[in-house]
């Protein structure tokens, strides 16, 4: 075989190839697992196509299993997948397309795997591997025998990502792909031939008939990328990203005046991406680092004689956070809960490194960040940029400080994750109250003397500031009123 597989991947295969032939169906590895395989990249998922009934070539194959794994199908596709071995394999039938100007849906017809390879995205996605023996009617190639009518090995050489076909053609058709190009280029370092980006430029309008979700899906592989910042570039490049995602784009520049002028907080905020993509694989840490300076253009203002400013920016990023996943169509869960929280806590380990900062300030951080402590730290180190040494050794020594502070307050006090050791209930029991404001009250006076440091994370300590607290708010307990 043209490309170096597992034995087991092979004894798959030759299964395949098997079921193809009693059939009398020619059939083909093709696309994502024939250019992996070359290049080295882990992969399971494969995909087959067939010059026939793929769904029918699924079950086939199925049948050759024990036991014999369950076929998926998808008649109105033509598609089936089956999980054989820990390998997700699907299979579908050559086809030949035809678009619509106004949607990315084509009509459909059987093909050949001509006008399957045709079809494809780019050159390096059309590679075919044949599961057929040589003299076969679909052609000469036999079994294991590359096929390459683009030029994709050629392109996976020179790490080149190029359409098939005349790439405006290509874009116009179904403009997903043009987010596929900028994710790839993301995924495997690899360069958008010029003439293909010009194209994503000239079509990039297009991206508006795709659906949000799809968009989306693209940018969280995007995101987790070993450097996220190359797929966004050439999103901000191509104009692609000023259509579905302005609130980034609008980070892009600096401004001047007196002399004075900031950063380029586009630029920053992709180097902090790639900062912290180096130590989490977190998606959604991932998502707040590319969030955590969304509202610096909303609230930059020029002080005289001080410069500019962005004041507040973390507290009105964290309520752009719920708008920009409900565009998106991310989901407003937990998941969007943590990077709102990430980037309204962004800034606030660094204002900790000043001298005399006190165990309450330090508590109110561990109760605020609770469980995502570790995360904030990560993204708070990610957000150092300055090209001047002297500066990030600087920080970075601060911020190492912090932690030692924060671990000491810690393991003194147990805030991180705390529960109030007096509860609501116990609260309305002691003083015969229904759910009320008073009740609120006193437990949230529990609390800031526990991050103030007046008592000590105790049950004991807890209930006396109760009785006392609510001595000064009028309340009685239940046994003194009777």
């Amino acid at each position: 075989m043209d490309i170096s597989c597992t034995e087991k991947e092979l004894f798959i295969f030759k299964k395949i190839a098997h079921a193809a032939a009693e059939l009398g169906v020619p059939c083909y590895l093709i696309g994502g697992f024939v250019r992996d395989k070359i290049i080295g990249r882990p992969t399971k998922d494969v995909d087959i196509v067939c010059i026939g009934d793929g769904i029918s070539l699924a079950r086939a194959v199925a049948r050759r299993f024990d036991p014999s794994p369950h076929v998926n199908y998808f008649k109105n596709f033509g598609t089936a997948h089956i999980k054989a071995e820990d390998m997700e394999i699907e299979f579908v039938g050559a086809r030949k397309e035809s678009y619509h100007y106004h949607s990315r849906k084509p009509d459909v017809v059987p093909g050949t795997l001509e006008d399957d390879q045709n079809r494809r995205d780019f050159t390096i996605n059309a590679l075919a591997i044949s599961l057929n023996k040589a003299g076969h009617d679909a052609g000469e190639a036999g079994y294991g025998k590359l096929i390459d009518p683009f030029g994709g090995m050629d392109d996976l050489e020179k790490k080149t990502i190029r359409t098939p076909m005349e790439p405006k053609h290509t874009f116009s058709d179904d403009p997903l792909r043009m987010m596929r190009a900028a994710r790839f280029a993301s995924q495997l370092g690899f360069t958008i031939e010029p003439k293909t980006f010009e194209a994503m430029k000239s079509e990039a309008h297009r991206i508006t008939i795709v659906s949000q979700e799809r968009i989306t899906d693209e940018l969280n592989k995007i995101l987790l990328s070993p450097k996220p910042s190359v797929g966004f570039l050439l999103l901000y490049e191509s104009g692609l990203l000023h259509i579905f995602f302005p609130q980034l784009v609008d980070l892009a520049g600096a401004e001047y005046k007196d002399g004075m002028g900031h950063k380029d907080n586009f630029h920053h905020t992709l180097q902090v991406l790639d900062n912290i993509s180096k130590h989490t694989d977190d998606l959604w840490l991932r998502w707040a680092a590319l969030l955590h300076d969304i509202a610096k253009p909303a609230t930059k203002r020029f002080e005289e004689g001080h410069g500019w400013t962005f004041h507040g920016h973390e507290v009105v990023g964290g309520r752009m956070v719920p708008k920009i996943f409900a565009k998106l169509k991310l989901p407003l869960n937990e998941k969007m809960q943590f990077v709102r929280k990430m980037v309204e806590l962004h800034l606030r380990p660094i204002s900790l490194t000043k001298e005399n900062i006190t165990d309450s300030a330090i508590r109110r951080l561990l109760f605020d960040a609770g469980d995502d402590f570790e995360s904030l730290m990560l993204l708070c180190e990610a957000d150092i940029t300055s090209k001047n040494k002297y500066k990030v050794k600087q920080f970075r020594e601060n911020l190492k400080l912090v932690r030692a502070r924060c671990k000491e307050v810690e393991e003194k006090d147990h805030i991180r994750n705390w529960q109030p050791p007096v509860s609501g209930e116990m609260i309305m029991e002691t003083f015969g109250l229904s759910p009320s404001k008073p009740v609120g009250d006193l437990k949230n006076a529990i609390k800031e003397a526990m991050l103030d440091g007046v008592i000590p994370n105790t049950y004991e300590a807890a209930y006396e500031f109760m009785i006392s607290k609510a001595k000064e708010m009028g309340l009685k307990p239940v046994e003194e009123k009777s």
